[in-house]
């Protein structure tokens, strides 16, 4: 974090291209927990903003473009999910949208850092709108992985992995290699639905989310149906890519019929991931299609995904 006569900014490193930096007109809280250090800050245009190791997570200008893709598709094409897992999801906003959804009779969010959760309990309600207090919650403070191994067999029916992106040398990524999605499929019942967040769906850098999607997909056994989507997510200034892989349910059969049909009865109302825009989140372009062919790879616990500037 540098400043200069016009006040303070936050300096991301993209690649070892490109840095951008955000202007902060406010700093609303900044501080360190056991795993990272976070800052809260109005930002020109984005608004309240939150950064998590200097890099920007999320925005109240369009956070609802990630959490509603993060949650939304894989809730959806659940015919009844009443038992879901969120794992990570800090801000509590993708636990808000799995919320939304009246057939939901528990949800439990599995998020490490309790010191952060804390935090943004108080000072980001605009995230979480009162997920946390909701009776169908439960909260958990440990390790996502290791708690979905501790229930398998649970027959979840919606898994949704909103964790951090797999850095080098860093823990999360073992959140995403074939032996956690084993993990997953294994806690999951038997029409069950499972999405992670996984990473930029830029040209410039769509090997993580490749490497994903080529990963379920040699998971045949386990996952019927895997397909990528993406969000345009204008606080990352990129598409977001995720991925949802289904053991017996095909998202790209999902009529807008179905899904209006769908959000009406379970009182759901969305500004991005809408029925009629469900099948463009799942046409990916050429370029992801070609990068997939070259760069995607099966990521395992021995060769994982190492996500560089």
């Amino acid at each position: 974090m540098s400043s200069d006569a016009t006040g303070i900014f936050i300096n991301e490193t993209h690649t070892s291209a490109a840095i951008w930096q955000y202007r902060v007109e406010k700093m609303i809280l900044e501080g360190k927990t056991e795993f990272q250090t976070y800052q809260i800050a109005n930002i020109p245009r984005f608004g309240k903003s939150l950064f998590l190791d200097y890099n920007i997570q999320t925005s109240i200008m369009d956070e609802h473009v990630f959490h509603e893709c993060m949650s939304g598709p894989a809730m959806t094409l659940h015919p009844n999910p009443k038992k879901v897992v969120v794992c990570g999801g800090g801000e509590g906003a993708t636990l808000r949208e799995v919320l939304k959804h009246n057939t939901v009779e528990s949800a439990t969010m599995v998020d490490i850092d309790k010191e952060l959760v804390d935090m943004v309990k108080v000072h980001m309600p605009e995230w979480h709108q009162g997920a946390f207090e909701d009776p169908r919650t439960t909260l958990i403070h440990t390790d996502a992985r290791q708690w979905l191994k501790d229930h398998k067999g649970a027959n979840f029916d919606v898994i949704i992995s909103d964790l951090p992106n797999p850095h080098e040398d860093g823990p999360a990524q073992y959140l995403f290699t074939k032996e956690y999605f084993q993990i997953c499929a294994e806690a999951l019942a038997d029409d069950g639905v499972f999405a992670l967040q996984a990473g930029s769906a830029n040209c410039n850098y769509p090997g993580c989310m490749v490497s994903c999607m080529a990963t379920l997909k040699s998971m045949k056994e386990t996952f019927e149906y895997v397909a990528g989507y993406y969000g345009i997510v204008t606080t990352f200034f990129q598409p977001w890519g995720f991925v949802l892989a289904s053991k017996t349910h095909d998202p790209l059969a999902l009529t807008e019929q179905e899904i209006a049909a769908r959000f009406q009865n379970r009182g759901v109302v969305n500004r991005y991931y809408t029925p009629r825009y469900h099948q463009s989140v799942f046409t990916l372009p050429d370029y992801l299609l070609e990068a997939e062919q070259n760069e995607g790879r099966i990521l395992t616990d021995s060769e994982p995904y190492a996500w560089t500037a």
